[in-house]
């Protein structure tokens, strides 16, 4: 996918009347890019159209409309995008309560490091977490992590003529396994370009 630019976003007074509907658009089309791995773990798929609605409300919240602030938001964000070859996904780990979220997130310290992506006879694609983010303890984990997952040419091959395809977490504080529905392989593999 192509990274976003200027002209791909809707300047701020635009946005204004345009946001509603945008909005409706993009919670729809995050539905079929949402994989719960369990009760309390998600996985929500990126893509240019996720991507451009984060951007988008960064810039009204924010109220930027100079241009080199804008481009560095987009080079912030555009990271985020598949390149064609990846998935990239946003993991949220949930606790209602702040309790039990604060004890939790202290357990799981560098649980989004055993993240992975399987490929039925084809193997695990390659994960990368928080690259390019300094975490500064080590001991406990955020509720929030950027997700990479690199798969090989002939992985791709085989999820497109109907491999199985497998999320989890290979931790024995929580293992995990999730397998995406019918709707969410099928927006998966459309960012494989």
């Amino acid at each position: 996918m192509t990274p976003l630019v200027r002209t791909d976003l809707y300047p701020l007074e635009t946005y204004a009347i345009e946001r509603e509907a945008f909005r409706a658009r993009v919670i729809a089309h995050k539905r079929a890019r949402r994989l719960a791995l369990g009760e309390h773990v998600i996985l929500l798929f990126e893509d240019r159209l996720t991507v451009q609605y984060q951007i988008q409300e960064m810039l009204r919240i924010e109220r930027i409309f100079e241009p080199e602030a804008i481009q560095d938001e987009l080079d912030a964000y555009n990271p985020l995008i598949p390149g064609g070859r990846d998935l990239k996904a946003t993991m949220l780990i949930e606790y209602p309560d702040p309790v039990q979220r604060h004890r939790e997130l202290a357990r799981l310290g560098g649980i989004e490091r055993t993240v992975f992506a399987e490929v039925g006879g084809h193997g695990r694609a390659t994960t990368h977490a928080d690259e390019d983010m300094d975490r500064s303890d080590a001991d406990k984990t955020s509720a929030v992590h950027f997700l990479r997952f690199d798969f090989a040419p002939a992985q791709i091959a085989a999820l497109r003529t109907g491999a199985p395809l497998a999320f989890g977490i290979e931790d024995a504080r929580m293992p995990l396994r999730a397998t995406p529905s019918a709707q969410t392989r099928a927006a998966l593999l459309a960012d494989f370009a």
